[in-house]
């Protein structure tokens, strides 16, 4: 049985929509669990890691920069044929001051670790949803600002054009699902079914599934 990786974020772990301390949506909720009962044939290898970015170090977590843990897993895990990517929200804090073509550079700098063991037509890469706007308010997650929402909205057309240019495949999260207003940052349980059905029907027309 091939396996299927999924890496990225807090929205591949299912963090629930701000909750303090963090809490975890149950596998039947999140959208890589949806998934792999959907595809049963295929086992879902979830990836997801709060707060991971593509390429930056977060100055109090560590272990969070993306292109340093995903060949370590992608080397554990000697079954995957296929991935998932979609990271970038994390990129997006006011600390890195990032533009959407930095965070591009560090997709990419991902992707390549991918390319290393994975078909290109087998690869998926998904923008995240945008960040709502009011994500950088004390009571939500002040590590973002304004701009941070913005930069977040020009991911999609970013990451697009990689996909394009690299020829792997492309989905948008924020052309289906959006942030709970909770806290303008993570799906939902309607947004991880929703988002799940999605990736599912990609997957097939890939013919990954």
């Amino acid at each position: 049985m091939g396996a299927l990786l999924a890496y990225g974020d807090s929205n591949t772990w299912g963090l629930k929509p701000g909750l303090r301390p963090y809490q975890r949506y149950p596998k039947e909720i999140r959208w890589t669990g949806i998934l792999q009962k959907k595809a049963q044939h295929v086992r879902v290898l979830e990836e997801g890691l709060c707060g991971r970015t593509t390429v930056y170090e977060d100055r109090t977590r560590a272990g969070r920069k993306g292109i340093n843990t995903l060949p370590e897993i992608l080397a554990q895990q000697d079954t995957v044929d296929s991935a998932i990517l979609m990271l970038g929200t994390n990129d997006c804090k006011e600390a890195y001051g990032a533009t959407s073509n930095d965070i591009g550079s560090g997709i990419e700098q991902c992707l390549e670790a991918l390319e290393s063991r994975v078909s290109r037509d087998r690869i998926l890469l998904i923008s995240p949803i945008a960040l709502g706007k009011d994500v950088w308010k004390p009571e939500k997650d002040p590590e973002f600002s304004p701009q941070s929402v913005e930069t977040s909205k020009a991911l999609k057309a970013t990451y697009e054009e990689i996909a394009r240019r690299r020829g792997v495949h492309f989905l948008a999260a924020s052309d289906y699902v959006v942030a709970d207003e909770a806290d303008d940052e993570h799906l939902n349980e309607t947004g991880h079914r929703i988002f799940a059905n999605v990736v599912y029907q990609k997957l097939k027309e890939m013919e990954v599934l």
